[in-house]
């Protein structure tokens, strides 16, 4: 147990956690030199497309210092908001972080939300700057940054580069010499702890899990502690670059278990594994079930299809366990199901993955949050979509949920961002300097008012220079109104919102100039109407499709064109009355893009 050091990777999106680790798997032969590519660890197409890490990924690596060896276990983690919860359980895992910051960047908002999940759960800290060889790089600022953050001595800090090698050495001996050893129990009772699972077509579902407490052997006789369920250990081992059988797991090890299982409930992350002869007295704690902040409904695109979304959803649960999901049905869409993301870019990659690993092709629909309603006997109803919301007779009021919101930018783009901030209904908390001309503002701001475009209009009116982390914080009453969308005098549920009431004439008016543009034309007027409740705010009227029947007629009495209209007046009225409006996918996107 001396002998091991588990650590993760902390940083900010784009700060070199990839390159890093990739330099690390190299100078400790992990991989060889044939098998080199950029970010090794990154074993989605998707992940190595768009140069984000969206899975955290485990790895042994073998170090020999003084003549003695020493195995590290690795966690590489992604840093982008929507993906802390990765970060959590990889923390849950560890006793040690290096904590990775740009050093043409410095320290950024996801970085100092990762580092406080760290220090809450009593890791020790490496903090290293990178990417030290870039002509842009400001290591001396940056170090008072993180003297400043952290109150270590200077000398700690390690400068390297993941693209050069430089540092990678010192980063080594310092996972050696300050991450301690795992503390544990080899004669007690066995616990291990799940952190990930991932499904495989053969072998059924693997679980990744470290060795807490006791010892695993292969055979064993083992039951999960939540589920209850009860498996053979019949294959146990540890994760190099793809997995290797072993006999035995010790006490602070981090390995893989294959025991035959077939459905993805039966394996919860941060469940306990331990024996059923010798059980341990209860579950391992510190693991936190997370909280969806976004919903959208998903649809299969042929109706067919429902059974084999069902199962895609679970398989890829199984994989990203921030991802909840509840069947529903819809008016306009039919049979899907109601999906909990933790942010954007989230469902964006959800949706993304079911079309390239389960070749499922679905309509998404506008993404809103969870509101709290009060009705006028003090029940209180959860609501995740505007089409369950009770009569607005009944309602007492409405509590929507807010985030606090902390920003770092420069000085130069403090105006421009409280405008937003502001136009968004924020409430500005503290405003403070971190050092030079690097600012930190902290606002609360309705998650419903983020949840759309609030991240891309940040990144652009600052230049791509602020970085954005939020974490919820409770529900607030509010003004809202359920915003319907008819076509036709009927409602489409899946275009219904819930926005305040001061935006909510002007966002219908823009909803139905958007359709307008997009729905295509009939043979018959379509009128697009916005309503609060039974009033109408907004309309704006789709022309119908005319064949010019009077083209025939060329001169004669007015009557002979009068009576063809009319007949064709006759059958474009009959042909509304059977016609039906179909829906692009590109319409339900396009509400998202209204700016």
């Amino acid at each position: 147990m001396d002998k091991i050091r588990n650590f993760c990777i902390i940083a900010h999106i784009d700060h070199g956690k990839s390159t890093l680790a990739d330099r690390l798997l190299e100078y400790t032969n992990t991989v060889a030199k044939k098998d080199l590519q950029a970010q090794v660890l990154d074993s989605m197409d998707l992940e190595r497309e768009r140069g984000i890490t969206i899975k955290s990924h485990a790895v042994q690596m073998k170090y020999t210092l003084h003549g003695e060896e020493y195995t590290l276990n690795l966690i590489d983690t992604p840093g982008h908001v929507d993906f802390s919860y990765e970060v959590s359980r990889s923390i849950a895992a560890c006793e040690g972080a290096l904590l990775i910051i740009d050093a043409s960047q410095g320290v950024q908002a996801q970085t100092i939300s990762n580092l406080y999940m760290a220090i809450e759960h009593d890791l020790e800290i490496i903090p290293i700057i990178n990417k030290c060889d870039m002509d842009n790089a400001m290591p001396e600022v940056v170090e008072d940054e993180i003297v400043d953050l952290l109150g270590c001595p200077r000398e700690d800090i390690i400068r390297a580069s993941g693209k050069t090698g430089m540092g990678v050495d010192e980063i080594l001996n310092a996972i050696v010499e300050k991450i301690p050893a795992p503390k544990g129990d080899p004669n007690a009772p066995l616990q291990c702890l799940i952190f990930d699972s991932v499904f495989n077509n053969f072998r059924g579902i693997i679980a990744y899990f470290k060795v807490v407490n006791g010892v695993l052997r292969t055979g064993d006789f083992v039951k999960f502690f939540n589920t209850g369920r009860q498996y053979d250990a019949d294959e146990i081992g540890i994760l190099k670059m793809d997995m290797q059988p072993t006999q035995e797991l010790s006490t602070g090890n981090v390995g893989y278990i294959i025991s035959g299982i077939k459905t993805s409930s039966e394996v919860k992350v941060g469940d306990t594994i331990t024996h059923v002869n010798r059980p341990c007295k209860e579950a391992i704690a510190g693991f936190e079930e997370v909280k969806p902040m976004v919903f959208a409904g998903v649809y299969p695109i042929e109706t067919e299809d429902y059974e084999n979304l069902r199962a895609s959803l679970e398989k890829l649960q199984l994989n990203d366990a921030s991802l909840s999901f509840s069947p529903e049905s819809s008016v306009a869409l039919g049979f899907g199901f109601r999906c909990g993301f933790l942010g954007l870019l989230h469902m964006e990659i959800v949706q993304e993955r079911l079309d390239r690993e389960f070749d499922m092709d679905v309509i998404t629909t506008v993404p809103n949050v969870s509101y709290l309603i009060y009705d006028k006997n003090g029940n209180e109803i959860e609501v995740h979509n505007p089409a369950g919301m009770p009569d607005v007779a009944t309602i007492e009021h409405i509590e929507e949920p807010y985030i606090r919101a902390s920003i770092i930018t420069t000085t130069n783009y403090i105006g421009p961002i409280m405008t937003l901030c502001l136009d968004k209904r924020g409430e500005l908390i503290k405003q403070e300097f971190i050092s030079g001309n690097r600012v930190e503002i902290v606002f609360d701001l309705p998650l419903g008012e983020i949840v759309i475009d609030f991240y891309d209009k940040l990144k652009s009116i600052s230049k791509g220079y602020a970085s954005f982390d939020y974490h919820a914080n409770g529900f607030r009453p509010s003004k809202l109104v359920k915003l319907d969308i008819l076509l036709n005098g009927e409602p489409v549920d899946a275009l219904s919102t819930l926005t305040h009431q001061d935006n909510a004439v002007t966002f219908g008016r823009r909803m139905c100039e958007k359709l307008k543009e997009l729905l295509p034309r009939q043979q018959f007027d379509i009128a697009i109407q916005a309503a609060i409740g039974a009033k109408i705010i907004a309309r704006e009227t789709v022309k119908q499709l005319r064949k010019d029947v009077t083209a025939k007629c060329y001169g004669g009495d007015v009557s002979r064109k009068r009576k063809l209209l009319e007949k064709q007046k006759r059958g474009k009225k009959r042909m509304k009355q059977i016609g039906n409006v179909e829906v692009p996918q590109k319409a339900f996107l396009a509400v998202l893009k209204l700016d």
